[in-house]
């Protein structure tokens, strides 16, 4: 039986002693640059804890380092090429992606993946480049940071060569269909969920998905500025998603899988914690 989906955001799904962790929010995007300490504190106040900040590409990866190292406490990062910048990235640019994955600020190999959706970059292009950062992965012990639209029977076929010799892996933003999901859980991959289950339109049939999650294999994530929380009210002018609006992802997946949201914060902390081995402390929320 589906569950409802949630109203507006009550008081009590900001609540800071939540201690959240975002596990992905693309922080070097143009739109943060004029107001990222400002984000950084209203995400705090929300009870956002911690944030991973993605990285998309060599550049992108390259600022996502800086900003981690710029806030220790708060910002942790990955490195990667996402498949529609994979045609861009040759060789030489996966040398320097692999040297960024040796930085300890570096928690994730990735955004990696296939896109068949948009196709910005040729499949064979996108295929290699997944694989080269597989081969990272598997070379440096960090985990994955993946990314899969309508590529699935591609996407598992190469994730299952490396399986074995990847430490562990999340499928990020996951909009798919049960049987999709039913694979991933099958290679033990973690499944990340986002603000897509708070669109009646487009992410109601996660309403279902969301509680075949084990609670051990579930994470959520803003994947900020976009897909910002369509149940959002009011709804903030500049449509921009940011990690303050974590909250709101999760009372939709507690919901949605019929769980307190108390107990949902503390699972969905851990898993991340332990993913990218990034143990908190008291410091960690000063």
């Amino acid at each position: 039986m589906i569950a409802s989906s949630p109203g507006p955001l009550a008081p009590s799904a900001a609540n800071p002693e939540f201690r959240l962790i975002d596990i992905g929010a693309n922080l070097t995007h143009e739109s943060f640059h004029e107001d990222l300490d400002a984000v950084l504190q209203r995400a705090e106040n929300a009870g956002v804890e911690r944030i991973v900040v993605t990285g998309s590409g060599l550049e992108c990866s390259r600022q996502a380092l800086a900003l981690a190292q710029a806030y220790p406490a708060r910002l942790a990062c990955t490195a990667g090429v996402h498949p529609h910048h994979a045609a861009s990235h040759g060789a030489a640019e996966f040398v320097h992606i692999a040297d960024l994955a040796a930085v300890a600020e570096v928690r994730a190999v990735g955004e990696t993946g296939l896109d068949f959706y948009r196709d910005f970059s040729p499949r064979v292009d996108q295929e290699r480049a997944f694989e080269v950062q597989l081969e990272i992965a598997a070379d440096t012990g960090l985990p994955v940071f993946l990314h899969e639209r309508d590529a699935h029977t591609r996407f598992i076929a190469i994730l299952a060569r490396y399986r074995d010799r990847i430490s562990a892996a999340v499928v990020h933003c996951f909009t798919g269909d049960r049987e999709s999901l039913a694979a991933y859980l099958d290679m033990d991959l973690y499944v990340g969920l986002t603000g897509w289950i708070c669109d009646e339109r487009r992410g109601a049939h996660l309403w279902d998905l969301a509680g075949l999650i084990p609670d051990d294999r579930l994470m959520i994530e803003t994947d900020a500025p976009y897909l910002l929380p369509r149940d959002l009210r009011p709804r903030p002018k500049s449509r921009r998603n940011e990690p303050m609006y974590l909250p709101r992802v999760l009372a939709a997946v507690a919901k949605a899988r019929q769980q307190p949201m108390d107990h949902l914060a503390v699972v969905t902390r851990a898993n991340a914690e332990r993913f990218f081995n990034w143990p908190g402390d008291d410091a960690c929320a000063a």
